[in-house]
């Protein structure tokens, strides 16, 4: 797990990506400890342990989603007591009928209500990426998030940098991501070569765990429904709610949401209909 980094005069030193991480949790720990965002996943494991290798202060957060898979709520429960589960004040299936839509891969409202909050005034470490994805891969080690996310902040590991880090004053969360330019063969060997205890769905060939039926997971739907079929029921029940729901506020109902069933084909299918209403590309009323 080494990188080399080019250094103000041009030298290149070599370094362990453990170390670096460890010195990003060190340079900016507060007074009153991190707010760890914990998912329970690989990436956060690892944060975790790097916090306790880093000897930094913090408190770890989960927040629960209500659609997550139970085999990560249960090892959340047994193996990170520590860690503090936020609950939500609406569950996915009440957020579904309010909004009158599933959430989509363009409207993903779901993040917004269930994950993306908590740590406001704090320093928040999160396992976020590069490799995770085209978008993450413009990502930097400590970034400053603004109430307007084009207006976000990215600070990288020079010392220019991280001054200005430490001395914004913009109103918004200011965030380290100390595993930033780690991959997945690194991830796993600190996991190995540390102990590090994960969830096993990993040993079931699960590559990323997340919310049960979370668009962003395309194909790997399909088997999260086999593996977890109650959850497609309840998702087809829901549907059915919303659309009653709809038709009571007055708003169109096309093809694709003549049922839950037909609303769960579309939502998970992309099925089309011939009279092309509610493509992926519905809005929110």
């Amino acid at each position: 797990m080494l990188v080399e980094e080019i250094i103000g005069d041009g030298e290149i030193i070599v370094r362990d990506k453990v170390a670096i991480a460890i010195d990003r949790l060190r340079a900016f720990e507060p007074e009153g400890g991190y707010y760890l965002a914990f998912s329970g996943g690989k990436d956060s494991v690892v944060i975790k342990a790097l916090a306790d290798m880093a000897g930094v202060k913090y408190d770890a957060h989960y927040n629960l989603t209500t659609v997550d898979p139970p085999e990560l709520v249960q090892f959340i429960k047994e193996k990170h007591r520590d860690v503090i589960i936020n609950y939500p004040k609406e569950s996915m299936w009440k957020l579904i009928i309010r909004h009158g839509m599933p959430p989509t891969r363009l409207v993903r409202y779901c993040c917004l209500d269930l994950k993306e909050h908590g740590g406001a005034g704090r320093i928040c470490v999160t396992g976020i990426r590069k490799a995770e994805s085209a978008k993450r891969s413009k990502r930097k080690p400590f970034e400053v998030v603004t109430p307007q996310i084009k207006n976000k902040m990215l600070f990288d590991d020079n010392d220019e940098d991280r001054k200005l880090f430490e001395n914004c004053t913009v109103k918004g969360k200011r965030v380290v991501n100390p595993i930033i330019d780690w991959t997945d063969g690194d991830v796993w060997e600190f996991i190995r070569t540390r102990g590090v205890l994960y969830c096993s769905l990993y040993d079931e060939g699960w590559k990323r765990l997340g919310c049960i039926g979370c668009p962003m997971a395309d194909k790997s739907r399909t088997k999260q429904f086999q593996k977890w079929p109650k959850y497609k029921l309840q998702y087809i029940k829901t549907f059915d709610r919303m659309i009653a729901r709809r038709i009571e506020r007055g708003l169109p109902c096309g093809k694709q949401f003549e049922s839950g069933q037909t609303c769960f084909d579309w939502w998970i299918q992309g099925k089309q209909y011939d009279d092309g209403s509610f493509d992926d590309q519905i809005e929110m009323e």
